[in-house]
């Protein structure tokens, strides 16, 4: 992961209070899925768990691990939803391995570890990650040109830590079309280097390179609508909290956040990104 321990606190670490207030009832801060485009944010975010639960082949006897875990929602809805006797995450955020933590949920164990040399010992069943793979090429290293051969040691890790013959369900933010305009590409490096420092959304195609030869891509479901909708909710909530943001955490906290929000909005409005679900089977190296 190139993003360190400093900046994930930069960017998950601001009060879990504070993200409370904004995010659904279950604190997922990665896209929804909207199947009909009626359901509440909370109902949509328990569909994207079901979807990504689904393509990893799941049961209740499997060992799962979450790559970059947040507030432990996924692994939340794995034990209280779908009877999962034991989940794993793994975080660089103090904030939400406490949160996870305050839950005092036996069947869960989550670590503030790097995923990059996080050595457990054990192999899992499944293995899930959830739009952590941003933080793992800056984009100072894509400029280098090293995107690709980042993203394949991250697969090749995940790969090494799965049974032979498992899943690996991957969701990710993506980069597509590059807007003209110099307020828009101003916001999008504020998004980048204020909210997000070190993270960098990778394009499709770069990650259907950086899988092989580890996994074998069985299924692709991409949902740029889900997350333009996730984003405008989430903004709209700020919003409704304004006054008590301004007086709790700061206008600046206020005002960075409107700013990022309402960026997200019009970048998935505008396809400058997307997001994509991914079903990717173990293979033999």
């Amino acid at each position: 992961m190139t993003s360190k321990h400093e900046d994930i606190e930069v960017s998950y670490s601001v009060s879990n209070d504070f993200f409370k207030l904004w995010l659904d009832r279950n604190m997922h801060y990665t896209s929804a899925s909207y199947l009909t485009g009626d359901e509440s944010l909370d109902l949509a975010q328990e569909q994207k768990a079901a979807i990504l639960h689904d393509y990893a082949e799941i049961t209740p006897d499997s060992l799962v691990l979450d790559i970059g875990c947040g507030w432990g929602s996924f692994l939340d809805f794995l034990v209280s939803k779908r009877g999962v006797k034991e989940a794993h995450g793994v975080t660089l955020s103090t904030e939400q391995l406490r949160w996870i933590e305050d839950k005092q949920l036996p069947q869960i164990k989550a670590w503030l570890q790097d995923f990059n040399t996080w050595e457990p010992g054990w192999k899992y069943d499944a293995i899930v990650s959830i739009e952590m793979v941003d933080h793992i090429c800056s984009p100072a290293q894509a400029r280098e040109g090293r995107a690709v051969a980042l993203y394949r040691e991250y697969f090749r890790r995940a790969h090494a830590l799965l049974k032979p013959g498992g899943v690996f369900a991957c969701q990710a933010i993506l980069s597509d079309r590059v807007p003209r305009g110099r307020k828009d590409l101003e916001d999008l490096a504020f998004t980048a280097d204020i909210i997000f420092p070190g993270g960098r959304n990778p394009r499709l195609e770069e990650l259907i390179m950086a899988i092989r030869p580890y996994f074998e891509v069985e299924e692709l479901r991409t949902q740029r609508t889900s997350y333009r909708r996730t984003t405008n909710e989430w903004w709209e909530g700020l919003k409704a909290n304004e006054a008590l943001i301004r007086s709790t955490w700061g206008d600046q906290v206020y005002e960075d956040y409107d700013r990022y929000l309402g960026t997200c909005v019009k970048a998935f409005d505008h396809y400058w990104s997307s997001d994509v679900q991914l079903k990717l089977r173990w293979c033999p190296v």
